[in-house]
């Protein structure tokens, strides 16, 4: 077995964080690489019954490199352990948002309104189509699907004496 170097980052746990580390990695309701993250800070615990073991042992049971060991011991120690477990998040979305505040706002508004003549209600090619009438450029850029996912939250209610799906009703 190759020599491991020594530990720069001792990892002491409390008691509290012993247990809520136990928790994490027994109730298997966390993302994976937070219960091995948990496990991993178990294992490297100064206090651990039968001491802590070394980098290469602890990469070895949990199958990730040494270098990933030491990366996330020095995370703790410096910086905590909600860093230490879970992913630092993303400073930008993967993909840009389509439709900002304005342009869906003026979506929603488009949709509050009457309907074209002849129509009963606005559907989603009718709202593509209206953009052109509109000065967003995110909104003339996108197709009828964007306006779909935009709306996706926004529910209107029919027009009075009208149905879900625009059909008249009646009353007697």
């Amino acid at each position: 077995m190759a020599k491991s170097t020594p530990n720069q980052y001792p990892v002491v746990l409390s008691n509290e964080q012993r247990q809520k580390f136990s928790d994490i990695t027994r109730n298997g309701h966390a993302p994976a690489k937070k219960i091995r993250h948990a496990q991993l800070l178990l294992l490297s615990d100064h206090d651990r019954e039968g001491g802590p073991l070394t980098r290469t042992q602890i990469a070895e049971v949990l199958q990730m490199h040494p270098n990933t060991v030491d990366k996330i011991r020095q995370k703790f120690v410096l910086d905590g352990e909600a860093p230490a477990l879970n992913r630092k998040p993303r400073k930008t979305p993967p993909t840009p948002p389509i439709f900002d505040g304005h342009s869906e706002a003026q979506l929603v508004a488009i949709c509050c309104s009457d309907p074209p003549e002849g129509r009963v209600c606005w559907t989603m090619q009718l709202l593509a189509g209206s953009r052109s009438s509109l000065s967003s450029d995110a909104l003339l850029a996108q197709s009828f699907f964007s306006a779909s996912s935009a709306l996706s939250a926004f529910q209107k209610s029919p027009p009075p004496g009208r149905d879900k799906n625009g059909i008249e009703t009646t009353t007697n």
